[in-house]
């Protein structure tokens, strides 16, 4: 075994344990980065970066076939599966160069990889060699769970981590699971040429605001999705030309026959094989323990990312890198704060949310306003016939306390209501904000002003407005 002495080591070369490995060895720090995998991770690999350069093809696929408003003949795609693959891949080898061993040698970082595991409170061993550093970083991230539906185990399925492998368009694919990534995918599939189906136990994204999450699903049948919530999975088995699944619901059962299966049921944290226990770190099914600075129950060792039961975004586990890093090398504290987080779905119409849905605002806060604006009143989206969703804004004592977006591009239109939050702003800070006209922004300060519009046009203001004019 080849010894290293090392200020900090980072197990898992994904989003988090890249951002603090570069961070520390650019302040001077000698950082060994340990990955067992692909460098990447889940985002660059199988999650984030394919999963978007899928859905921008299927976009352009679907803009071909509605043209004809716009005065251009409409026209139905066609689809090559092998060069949508390459596409795919293409992007991935783009980004690939900025996550890529080589330039994390070239920052100074001992890059190793192999599996590790810890063998004590202060030592990991990976491949030949044994790693002694002051603090640890465990940043292996979370993979794809897969249900106990029986016969599952006995057909071929993918996951988001085989998925992006295919090099063709499967002619029927049934998706297993109605939350972000499974609605992404199977949106994208139908798009491309797929029949896809959509088995949910529950309602599909039963984490987001209701209203805004029936916008997505007529979206979705509207493509020619079929979507069955409150339904499940009972059986699985091989048939001819792909797989039988046998589906039971309240109301009644059925069997669907599919070429292919996405499984689509959530992530489970990656902890096997650390030998944490070894280490005194404490975990569980959600994955590492953790408090507030992101520190595990071993004082020299960090959880960041997915690992540590925390929201499974990969802008989170940049959160957790920064906090990681302003804890652990400049002293400064820190605390854990998920409450101006926002998550995106990225259908069409995407979702954002960021702060609390109106459910969540009404068992929180004893008075709640909430105001909208639609998509279909915003000049910008007229123009580009872009009409469908609107914006909620969650309003307590004059401050928001969250905001939900189901529209075109609600992704990028979510970030100042994000500073809002976070910043705790008061609305008048938004409606008085001047937005470039016509931009799609302009439905945030539509909304934003929607919550003064009552009071600006009521009696007692008109009164006062007639008694002003007496002066001239």
């Amino acid at each position: 075994m080849e010894n290293i002495r090392a200020d900090i080591c980072v197990i898992g070369a994904g989003s988090a344990g890249l951002s603090v490995a570069a961070g520390a060895a650019q302040l001077g720090r000698k950082v060994v980065l340990i990955e067992k995998g692909e460098m990447g991770g889940d985002c660059l690999n199988t999650g984030c970066v394919p999963s978007k350069a899928l859905i921008a093809a299927a976009n352009v696929a679907q803009n071909m076939r509605d043209a004809a408003p716009f005065g251009i003949a409409a026209v139905t795609p066609a689809i090559d599966g092998t060069r949508v693959h390459g596409h795919v891949h293409d992007v991935i080898a783009t980004i690939a160069p900025h996550d890529s061993q080589e330039r994390f040698e070239g920052l100074g970082v001992t890059v190793i990889r192999a599996p590790a595991h810890f063998v004590s409170a202060n030592m990991v061993e990976a491949g030949t060699y044994c790693i002694r550093a002051r603090r640890f970083v465990i940043a292996t991230g979370s993979r794809a769970a897969v249900p106990p539906i029986p016969g599952l185990d006995h057909v071929p399925y993918f996951t988001n981590e085989t998925i992006f492998k295919k090099d063709f368009i499967p002619p029927h694919l049934a998706v297993i699971g109605g939350g972000p990534l499974g609605l992404e995918l199977a949106q994208a599939h139908r798009r491309l040429g797929a029949q896809v189906t959509v088995i949910e136990a529950a309602r599909i994204l039963p984490r987001e605001d209701e209203e805004a999450a029936a916008i997505v699903r007529a979206s979705l049948e509207r493509d020619g999705v079929r979507v069955l919530e409150k339904t499940n999975a009972t059986a699985i088995k091989s048939s001819a030309g792909g797989v039988t699944i046998q589906l039971v619901s309240a109301h009644h059962s059925e069997i669907v026959q599919a070429s292919h299966i996405l499984v689509a049921t959530g992530r489970r944290p990656n902890i096997e094989g650390l030998d944490l226990q070894r280490a005194g770190i404490a975990a569980d099914k959600h994955g590492i323990r953790v408090d507030h600075r992101l520190k595990t129950t071993n004082r020299r060792v960090y959880a960041i990312g997915d690992v540590s039961g925390a929201p499974q975004f990969t802008h989170v586990a940049n959160y957790h890198a920064g906090l990681v890093i302003r804890h652990a090398l400049f002293r400064m504290p820190v605390r854990t704060d998920y409450g101006a987080i926002p998550h995106v779905t990225y259908t069409d119409p995407e979702l954002a949310q960021v702060g609390l849905t109106e459910i969540e605002a009404r068992a929180a806060h004893r008075r709640v306003t909430v105001t909208y604006a639609n998509f279909d009143q915003n000049d910008r989206a007229v123009t580009e016939r872009r009409t469908q969703g609107f914006i909620k804004l969650v309003i307590a004592r004059g401050r928001i306390v969250g905001a939900t977006i189901v529209g075109a591009h609600a992704g990028e239109l979510i970030l100042p209501w994000t500073m809002a939050i976070g910043q705790r702003l008061k609305l008048s800070a938004m409606a008085a904000m001047v937005a470039p006209y016509p931009t799609l922004s302009e439905v945030s300060k539509r909304a934003a002003g929607a919550y003064y519009t009552p009071a600006l046009f009521s009696r007692r203001t008109k009164a006062l407005v007639s008694f002003l004019s007496l002066f001239g």
